[in-house]
């Protein structure tokens, strides 16, 4: 019987119709609880059998089409660095999809960000709390994104990174250190060095 019901519920021909009709023929009825994060189930079979079945529960504001857990506290830590079109750049390249599996585009994001209560970025923000990207710091110590990043990973210059593939984030004061400044002349390329020695250019923005 078993078998025989196995193979009606997977015949080519078999309609959503049919599989209902499958269920009231074997299923007297299932009670349902819910304890906890579990929701339990009891079938009772028409000839008298039963079976538990167990099942975590969604959380609130979850459903089947929910984006991973980890996206939601990632594109919040982004948008107090990149616009909407930065953030769906990267979350494609980190390999992050959206809970249809569908690849991130700028309207996602804010869609998301929307739905989240993550507020949008602003231009100019990370400036005011002090903080500046690999790049822009960088430009202000005059020396290649490639020192700063040598400078990061040996502990000379303190920086903070959400998780691998996201911008780095350093503090203006870290960049103003007095010994900072010292390796990243000792660092820099001889014609930088000349420059800083006579005066002429590279100074601090």
């Amino acid at each position: 019987m078993g078998a025989d019901l196995e193979w009606a519920w997977h015949h080519p021909n078999a309609t959503g119709v049919t599989r209902k009709r499958i269920v009231r023929a074997v299923v007297r009825e299932i009670v349902v609880r819910v304890e906890h994060e579990q929701i339990k189930m009891l079938v009772h079979w028409q000839g008298g059998d039963h079976t538990a079945l167990s099942v975590k529960k969604n959380k609130i504001g979850r459903h089947r089409w929910s984006a991973e857990p980890e996206i939601g506290p990632l594109i919040r830590a982004l948008a107090r660095q990149l616009p909407d079109k930065a953030i769906a750049a990267l979350l494609n390249r980190l390999g992050k999809t959206t809970g249809r599996r569908n690849g991130w585009t700028q309207s996602r994001v804010c869609t998301f960000r929307n739905q989240h209560d993550i507020g949008v970025y602003k231009h100019g923000e990370r400036t005011a709390r002090g903080e500046y990207t690999l790049q822009e710091a960088a430009e202000r110590l005059d020396v290649s994104p490639m020192t700063v990043l040598r400078m990061i990973r040996s502990g000379s210059l303190p920086a903070k990174q959400y998780c691998k593939g996201t911008p780095w984030v350093i503090r203006r004061e870290d960049i103003e250190r007095p010994e900072t400044q010292t390796y990243a002349n000792r660092h820099a390329t001889p014609v930088i060095r000349s420059a800083r020695s006579t005066g002429r250019a590279f100074s601090m923005k």
